[in-house]
């Protein structure tokens, strides 16, 4: 647990000013909704799958619940432990069950109390145990027939994943602050090794595997009831410990996509994208929650409301991982989410409602609601890119500017020696899956160490709504490298506000020209090991990559800022491994480097 406890040591000396708050979010009603019972009862017991692997499983009924009456049910399954020992149930699963739902907590194969290994996360061993949880869901006499499935995280994950296996009683699923393609949306963005949390997160699992809590040592997974002594809970536990290490057996020796590792897999095989027409088949409506602040999961929400036929609801947030906490850098940090949790919980129930109650009313849903970032408001479309966006072309100049007037001297470019101890901090987008704030200080200080191009003044508000597109013409020193773009707004006191980023490491810098695996509206790199190409020192190469999307209104006064840099220390890992890489940014009429900028004007 090192590397965690480092993280959350970090966070807190990290004590660099922030920029003062704008504005405030426009508060949200809450919504009202009646509870059908007043209680709820909870058993815990094991179910023994096809193999004689048991299963460890929390069922929590409204309570009392009429012997005639039945409910549907939401299934959520974790590698995270389904409880732990001596805690009362989560105010979701609570709120579900007065609300009139059975709701199962499920732990993973080779997880939590359950008996077997974990080999790699969502196995089809542990996806085939789902088809036999909800088979044994659908013969309890209180269950009206009809599932849904819930997670944040990993669960997520999970919650997307079990549509594959096509039970006919899933009829609906909320992926929530989860990703789509777990290699370009948490483990390698840009093909970049995430290292921090990749080791981090391991550190944490493996951990948990071990019986061991990660914010308190004295804590244990909760057994079942039968295990009055615990000994059951400790053979499984006993059996946990030839699982797999998604870190040192698998992203840590990666460069490629489709590259083979120690797990038996690349890590192309996880994650959803890959069974896009197992989804598709399984007819169930979705309901995507994302952030533009929380590492990748308004790209992933993005892609999935853009690629899945199925009935699609999403929304994208100001918040940090889990959308308990906002992450606005327009708010004070630490302010309460907007709407609450509570209020998404409820949002979360509605959508249910409508496909597993009888009588619901379902529907053919295709609508995004998205939080603009400035405005601190919230908007609605049915399409992606948004009615009325336009690509604007703003160009890096001389004196470090960055404007709308194309470059036409032949010559021009500005030299940058890569400074590896640049960070954006350690509250960051890709913190925050671990629990972290989501907290971009004020990066005036943190710039002088990169090489910035900004804006005059604008004259007039300027909304950004959907993917800026960077195009670097670099020459380097060295054969490999990364880079990374950050979209900030510089305010008239010269404080410096993060918006988003994008990075790509220059191994990768081959746009393809196949068809991608899902929907993109940014340049397709492969990342795979055909596509992979160094770069020659000296020679002049092109880099076209998309940032992450964001919202976000820029208030007249305000001054557009890209700043360039070449790695984010102690977050991913470095390239090159060794060396001082210089590079040189071409800004000229034959290599015009810019950045296209997807403006809404009103």
């Amino acid at each position: 647990m090192k590397a965690y406890r480092a993280f959350l040591l970090g966070g807190l000396l990290f004590t660099v000013a922030s920029c003062d708050p704008e504005s405030v979010t426009t508060p949200v009603a809450e919504i009202s909704v009646p509870w059908r019972f007043d209680d709820w009862r909870t058993e815990s017991i094991y179910v023994t799958m096809r193999d004689g692997v048991r299963i460890a499983i929390d069922v929590t009924l409204p309570h009392p619940l009429p012997s005639d009456e039945t409910i549907p049910t939401i299934l959520e399954m974790t590698r995270y432990w389904r409880a732990i020992e001596g805690n009362g149930i989560g105010w979701r699963t609570a709120g579900a069950a007065v609300r009139g739902y059975a709701y199962i907590n499920m732990d993973e194969r080779g997880t939590g109390a359950s008996f077997g290994t974990w080999p790699v996360p969502w196995s089809e061993e542990a996806l085939e145990d789902c088809w036999e949880i909800i088979d044994w869901i659908v013969d309890q006499p209180w269950s009206n027939g009809r599932v849904g499935t819930f997670g944040i995280s990993y669960p997520g994950m999970s919650a997307q994943m079990i549509t594959t296996v096509n039970h006919p009683a899933v009829k609906a699923a909320i992926p929530a602050f989860t990703q789509f393609d777990v290699y370009t949306d948490i483990s390698f963005p840009g093909g970049i090794h995430n290292e921090w949390f990749m080791s981090s997160w391991s550190e944490v699992v493996l951990g948990m595997d071990r019986n061991e809590w990660p914010f308190d040592p004295n804590a244990s997974v909760k057994p079942v009831d039968e295990d009055w002594n615990g000994a059951m809970r400790d053979s499984a536990i006993a059996e946990h410990g030839n699982n797999g290490d998604v870190y040192f057996e698998g992203t840590a020796q990666a460069d490629y996509r489709d590259e083979v590792t120690a797990l038996g897999l690349s890590m192309d095989e996880l994650g959803a994208h890959g069974k896009l027409d197992l989804i598709e088949q399984s007819g169930a409506a979705i309901y995507s929650w994302g952030s533009w602040l929380d590492h990748s999961t308004a790209h992933s929400t993005i892609t999935r409301f853009l690629t899945l036929s199925n009935p699609q609801t999403a929304v994208i947030g100001p918040w940090r991982h889990g959308g308990d906490e906002t992450g606005s850098p327009y708010q004070a940090p630490n302010t309460d989410a907007q709407p609450s949790s509570e209020n998404q919980g409820r949002e979360m129930l509605n959508f249910f409602d409508r496909y597993l109650v009888e009588g619901g009313s379902g529907g053919d849903d295709h609508l995004l609601y998205y939080f603009t970032f400035g405005a601190e408001e919230w908007k609605t479309t049915t399409v992606w890119p948004v009615e009325g966006m336009t690509r604007e072309p703003w160009y890096f100049g001389a004196g470090n500017t960055l404007t709308t007037a194309a470059p036409t001297g032949q010559a021009g470019s500005d030299s940058y020696a890569i400074d590896f101890t640049a960070t954006t901090g350690y509250q960051t987008r890709w913190h925050t899956p671990l629990d972290s704030s989501v907290v971009y200080r004020d990066r005036r200080n943190e710039d002088e160490k990169l090489l910035t191009y900004t804006s005059s003044p604008l004259e007039e508000d300027l909304e950004i709504t959907g993917y800026p597109i960077v195009t670097l013409h670099v020459a380097s020193t060295h054969t490999d490298g990364a880079f990374y773009v950050y979209l900030e707004d510089v305010d008239p006191a010269g404080c410096v506000r993060y918006v988003t980023e994008g990075q790509l490491r220059a191994l990768h810098r081959k746009v393809s020209s196949e068809t991608p695996p899902y929907e993109l509206v940014i340049p397709y790199h492969t990342f795979k090991q055909a596509d992979g190409e160094p770069m020659v020192p000296g020679e002049v190469t092109e880099n076209t990559f998309g940032l992450l999307p964001t919202s976000v209104l820029i208030r007249a006064g305000h001054r557009i800022r890209v700043a360039i840099a070449g790695h984010d220390a102690e977050l991913f890992e470095r390239y090159p491994a060794v060396g001082d890489p210089v590079i040189s940014v071409e800004r000229n009429a034959v290599h015009a480097s810019m950045i296209e900028l997807p403006v809404v004007r009103q």
